[in-house]
């Protein structure tokens, strides 16, 4: 679907069982070819459910072609009492390639009490382009009773926001941008933004709810399709 008259191809990715089970295998390969843009998503928050054997697994790999731009923005994660995942994100940038990036998730089923009950989440993160590495990151979580630092400050929802374009500059100037989107935003978030090493810029954020995770990481977005492609708000059209 091109939703914004742009020519940007959105896309939304869709699981059928509405939900990961123990010993899921799902892969999703991407490749968008030279000087074209896609937007992914998904319909909604994806639901990791128990496993008492093996671990769900979920890979994802894109490939951005020369001048080529993705948005890869899915749902954040909700892990259930119990649940095991072990997910890779892995994006690779031709020269010339961008990418706007939400990398989001609950510690549990907030609505019910339940956080910090799953058995295993191994989530693993990273971009890179023909010089290498410009992202990566992993977490190794189990259901060790956390509080502090070590348990997201006690907030329910956490998530990580990327634009990455090595071609690009002014780093420092979009990461003071972001931070003052975020500070004027009502939503009781708890934050931090700055220039990546190189080619890009990482916001990280804390979250008392869904609907503020969901305000804060459009209010990211939009600033970054602004300042990386010169484009207005993308309107996803979900249920």
């Amino acid at each position: 679907m091109d939703l914004d008259g742009t020519g940007a191809a959105t896309l939304i990715l869709l699981n059928p069982t509405g939900g990961i089970l123990g010993g899921d295998v799902l892969e999703t390969r991407v490749l968008v070819g030279p000087a074209s843009h896609v937007c992914l998503t998904t319909p909604a928050a994806t639901r990791v459910y128990r496993s008492t054997g093996s671990p769900a697994v979920h890979r994802f790999e894109a490939r951005v072609g020369e001048g080529a731009r993705l948005e890869y923005l899915p749902d954040h994660l909700i892990p259930s009492p119990g649940a095991r995942l072990r997910q890779t994100t892995e994006v690779t940038l031709a020269a010339g390639g961008a990418l706007l990036l939400v990398d989001a998730g609950a510690v549990g089923r907030a609505a019910r009490g339940e956080r910090w009950c799953f058995d295993e989440l191994d989530l693993a993160l990273t971009v890179r382009d023909e010089r290498g590495l410009l992202l990566h990151e992993r977490s190794v979580l189990d259901r060790l009773a956390r509080d502090g630092l070590g348990a997201a400050e006690g907030f329910p929802y956490v998530a990580t926001f990327a634009a990455i374009a090595p071609s690009s500059h002014g780093w420092d100037a979009l990461a003071e941008q972001l931070f003052c989107t975020l500070s004027a935003l009502p939503a009781a978030a708890r934050y931090g933004v700055g220039a990546l090493g190189r080619g890009g810029v990482i916001a990280r954020l804390l979250c008392p709810s869904a609907p503020v995770l969901d305000a804060c990481v459009r209010a990211l977005w939009t600033v970054g399709r602004r300042e990386l492609f010169a484009l207005d708000p993308l309107r996803l059209r979900k249920l």
